[in-house]
């Protein structure tokens, strides 16, 4: 397995770099995240990880541990390939995903082009525990907003049975106000209904 390589960067596009190191170029598949880090730096040093498929070997890099760890963690769930978390991490900050992971935000998610309702709750089901246990361990915390599961719920449900986004959250928002976090989510959906 290739850790890491140590290098000049030679080309640099948003989705891929082109790095020589002692004279053999390696292509690597990179997020916008890692693009933003390098696309000025002379040299590089880029965490790897190598997917091997039927067709190709293709090989993956990021600018920091970090976001190599939440890229493995991300193809670890079942339907999550590493295009599709590279794109992931493309859309959203490490502490954006990690964050909408906790809050268990599936519409942060789902706005990830080619991430469908059911992918985003496999990985908020698949990748909530572990991202809890890390963030204990690493002393860092992440403040999970009951207000912000409830509203986020609330959201899926009424476009759901077909409300227009902008009326939902509309809705939904003036509801929260009145009431705040102490009203269910049963009631929370049919009184954004008949507000709607």
């Amino acid at each position: 397995m290739i850790a890491f390589l140590d290098g000049k960067l030679v080309h640099c596009e948003p989705t891929f770099v082109h790095v020589d190191v002692n004279g053999v170029g390696y292509q690597l598949q990179i997020s916008l995240q890692t693009y933003a880090a390098i696309k000025n730096l002379e040299r590089v040093r880029i965490h790897t990880h190598l997917a091997i498929r039927e067709d190709a070997h293709v090989l993956y890099g990021f600018s920091s541990l970090p976001e190599k760890r939440l890229f493995q963690l991300l193809i670890s769930v079942n339907g999550v390939g590493p295009n599709t978390a590279i794109l992931m991490l493309s859309y959203l900050t490490i502490q954006e995903l990690k964050s909408a992971i906790l809050r268990e935000d599936v519409m942060a998610l789902q706005a990830v082009k080619g991430v469908g309702g059911k992918t985003a709750q496999r990985v908020i089901i698949e990748l909530r525990d572990k991202l809890k246990k890390e963030s204990l361990e690493d002393g860092a915390t992440i403040s999970v907003d009951p207000r912000n599961t409830l509203r986020n719920e609330a959201l899926s449900a009424l476009l759901t049975l077909g409300l227009p986004k902008a009326a939902a959250e509309k809705s939904v928002d003036a509801v929260l106000k009145k009431s705040g976090i102490t009203i269910t989510l049963e009631d929370l959906v049919k009184q954004a209904l008949k507000n709607a």
